[in-house]
C-alpha cells in the first residue's frame, strides 16, 4: 500500500508522468481463454499421444500425459482408463485405483473398466474379488479372451486347476494365437500329472512363438522327465530359455510366473545336469533375483 502522502496527491499532478512512462494498453495485457471445444480436442490430442506412449511401454510418461487429459476432460470415463491403465503398467497401484473408481462412476456398463479392476486386484493378491470382478465384466463383454485369460490364473492362485483350465481353454479359442493361454493350459495339466497333453501344449505353443523361454524351458522339464531318449532336445531346449530369459534359472521367478511345484522341482533337476552348469551359471549372474515384479516400466 502506497503512502498516505503520496495517495493524497491530486491526479492532475502524476498525469503527465503517467502518461508518458507507458501506454495505457500495456497495463492490460491480452489474455486469449480457449473455447470449450479447443480444450476438448486438446484433451484427447493429448490422450492420442499418451495411448502411444502406453504402446511403447513408456508408462510413468502416459500415466503424465493421462493426467493432464482427465484435467482437460473431466467427464470422459476414457481419459481416466486411460490414465488408470498406465499408472497400472508402471505399478501406481493406489492411483490407478482412484482413477478406475472414477471411471466407473462415469461409466459402469465399460467392461474395460472391470477388466481392469479384477487386473489390480490379482496384483494385490486378491484372486477372489479378482474372480468376482472378471465374471462382472464378462457379462458385459462375454468374447474378452484376455480377460479368460486373468480368470484362469485367478483360479491357479487358489488352487482351482479345473476352473483354471477351462477359463484357459475359452481363451485359447477366442483367440487361436494366445499362446500364453496355451502354455497356461500346460502349467495346469502338468501339475495334475497330464505330461503327454502339457508337451503337446508346450509343442503348439513353440509353434506359434517359437522363442519364448518359459515354453521353452518347461517342456525342456518335461522331456527331461521321459528319460535319456529325450535328454538332448530337452538340453538344447533348456539352453535356449535361458539365454532368452535368464530369470527362469530362478525358482523365485518360476513361482511369480505361476509354475506349481511338480513343475519346479522337475526344471530344478534338469538345471543341476553338468551339460547345462554354464548355462545355468551365466543365465544366474545376468539374473535379477530383486528386481522381479518390483520394478517400474518406463
Amino acid at each position: 500500500m502506497a503512502p498516505r502522502w503520496l495517495r493524497a496527491l491530486p491526479l492532475l499532478a502524476l498525469g503527465t508522468s503517467l502518461t508518458a512512462m507507458a501506454p495505457a494498453q500495456a497495463l492490460v495485457p491480452y489474455i486469449y481463454v480457449p473455447q470449450r471445444q479447443e480444450l476438448e480436442g486438446a484433451g484427447l490430442g493429448i490422450a492420442q499421444a499418451a495411448a502411444r506412449l502406453l504402446q511403447l511401454g513408456q508408462a510413468r510418461d502416459a500415466a503424465r500425459l493421462a493426467s493432464l487429459t482427465v484435467q482437460l476432460l473431466p467427464a470422459d470415463p476414457r481419459g481416466w482408463l486411460l490414465l488408470a491403465e498406465a499408472q497400472l503398467r508402471s505399478r501406481q497401484l493406489k492411483e490407478a485405483s482412484v482413477s478406475l473408481a472414477r471411471a466407473k462412476q462415469l461409466d459402469p456398463s465399460n467392461a474395460g473398466i472391470w477388466f481392469a479392476e479384477a487386473s489390480l486386484a490379482l496384483r494385490d493378491n486378491r484372486a477372489a474379488e479378482a474372480i468376482d470382478l472378471l465374471n462382472q465384466g464378462l457379462k458385459r463383454d462375454p468374447r474378452n479372451a484376455s480377460a479368460y485369460f486373468d480368470l484362469g490364473n485367478a483360479h491357479i492362485l487358489l488352487n482351482q486347476p479345473r476352473q483354471a483350465l477351462a477359463a484357459f481353454e475359452r481363451a485359447s479359442r477366442l483367440r487361436k494365437d494366445f499362446w500364453e493361454a496355451i502354455n497356461n493350459q500346460a502349467l495346469v495339466l502338468y501339475e495334475q500329472g497330464d505330461a503327454d497333453r502339457a508337451i503337446e501344449r508346450w509343442r503348439r505353443v513353440l509353434e506359434i512363438k517359437p522363442d519364448a523361454a518359459e515354453p521353452n524351458l518347461a517342456l525342456a522339464a518335461a522331456l527331461f522327465q521321459r528319460g535319456a531318449g529325450a535328454r538332448q532336445e530337452a538340453l538344447k531346449l533348456a539352453s535356449q530359455a535361458l539365454d532368452s530369459e535368464p530369470d527362469y534359472a530362478l525358482d523365485s521367478y518360476q513361482k511369480e510366473q505361476l509354475w506349481g511345484p511338480r513343475l519346479r522341482q522337475t526344471t530344478q533337476q534338469l538345471l543341476l545336469l553338468p551339460e547345462l552348469k554354464a548355462d545355468v551359471d551365466r543365465a544366474l549372474a545376468n539374473a535379477n533375483p530383486d528386481d522381479n515384479g518390483s520394478q517400474e516400466e518406463d
